[in-house]
């Protein structure tokens, strides 16, 4: 089968979770570059990157880079990539474009005269002088960095942190594909505890007990590329039945998740039960100051408050300092905070083992990981 490359973009930070991932998923890494992973891949791939990836915002079809210094250039070159082999005579498509450093720094006149070229290229293929564009859609995208311009196709559509089960959110979620990234960076696995006193929507526990189970998180969604003629509706329909034998039905996964919030705890109830792992989460309505923790060897993965006018207000240092000294002794426990509060470890108690910078949207944000002991290999 015709080899391919695919792009799959991230938030920055995330990127080596990224390549973990799809390097799992067997496919080989062409690039790693600041908020996208390059890989090589097959057609089939497409289906297989879209429902499995937990940590990508898109998965693009790369159909070519070159150099390009004036809008001549722009437009032979893009001319030149075989648009026909994938955009049938019907397709729908439009063009959209970003500049960066770039000679040809006018994005309108980028996506102008890419779409102008690609029309051409099919216009030779297919003999005609107009389209209908009544068919599937192909969402093109010209990117300038630094004079190079990378043209690509968007496979997913909607962003792949749209699972389909969140319907509601609290009033500061968090991206799913970040919640997942926080798990999968974490020591959290299906046979330890996991506990998040701030669940709002259930964003967390939701993307814990996915990867638990094994549910891919792009199996109650639909995808641009779906429509698209040179996949065909057997490889998505074979993806996703593999997928589905691939759930773990049968494993007892422990988690709980508590929010001060009633509404925030009935929307998180109702997001889990969309994600078919309401039976992984116990939800309940409890104020963080209030919690007693038993359970040995847990894992603690959280998203506190830390709203921008919050910041410095004394509740919030009250909070970090009462989770600090919640806790202080539970050494064989590992702790996981995200949050955009610069000094969460003097008021915490404790310098985090590891911190990562990385984005929740457009918002900056450190991750403190602190780690707990490992647990006995009979636990």
């Amino acid at each position: 089968m015709k080899k391919i490359e695919l792009i799959a973009t991230s938030a920055f930070g995330l990127e080596s979770v990224l390549k973990s991932e799809i390097l799992d998923l067997g496919f080989d890494i062409v690039s790693v570059e600041n908020g996208k992973v390059t890989f090589e891949s097959d057609i089939r791939g497409i289906a297989i990157a879209n429902l499995h990836l937990r940590t990508a915002d898109r998965v693009l079809l790369k159909m070519g880079e070159f150099k390009a210094l004036s809008f001549e250039e722009l437009f032979e070159q893009t001319k030149a990539l075989p648009w026909g082999d994938w955009i049938p005579e019907d397709g729908k498509f439009t063009v959209d474009g970003k500049s960066v450093k770039s000679k040809l720094f006018s994005i309108s006149d980028c996506q102008a005269i890419v779409k102008k070229a690609v029309v051409n290229k099919l216009a030779e293929k297919y003999n005609v002088e107009w389209f209908k564009e009544t068919g599937a859609d192909y969402k093109i995208q010209v990117s300038l960095l630094k004079d190079i311009a990378t043209l690509t196709i968007d496979t997913s559509g909607a962003g792949l942190h749209k699972r389909g089960y969140r319907a509601k959110a609290s009033e500061a979620p968090i991206k799913e594909t970040l919640a997942a990234a926080m798990v999968i960076l974490s020591y959290w696995d299906k046979d330890r505890f996991l506990l998040d006193p701030f669940c709002g929507s259930g964003t967390i526990p939701i993307e814990a007990a996915m990867i638990g189970r094994n549910i891919a998180p792009g199996l109650n969604r639909h995808f641009a590329s779906e429509g698209w003629d040179i996949i065909g509706k057997e490889i998505w329909k074979e993806e996703r039945v593999r997928a589905l034998k691939a759930i773990d039905q049968t494993s007892e996964i422990k988690i709980e998740a508590y929010d001060i919030d009633p509404e925030s705890i009935r929307i998180a109830k109702e997001n889990a039960i969309e994600a078919g792992v309401d039976d992984c989460i116990e939800f309940s309505v409890q104020n963080f100051y209030n919690i007693s923790v038993k359970e040995p060897y847990g894992v603690l993965i959280c998203n506190p408050p830390y709203g921008e006018r919050l910041s410095y207000s004394s509740e919030i240092k009250r909070l970090y300092t009462h989770m600090g000294a919640i806790f202080k002794d539970l050494d064989d426990w590992s702790k996981y905070v995200i949050t955009s509060f610069e000094h969460f470890e003097k008021y915490y108690g404790k310098k985090a083992d590891k911190k990562r910078k990385l984005y929740n949207g457009t918002i900056k944000v450190d991750y403190y990981q602190y780690y707990g002991k490992k647990p006995p290999s009979n636990s």
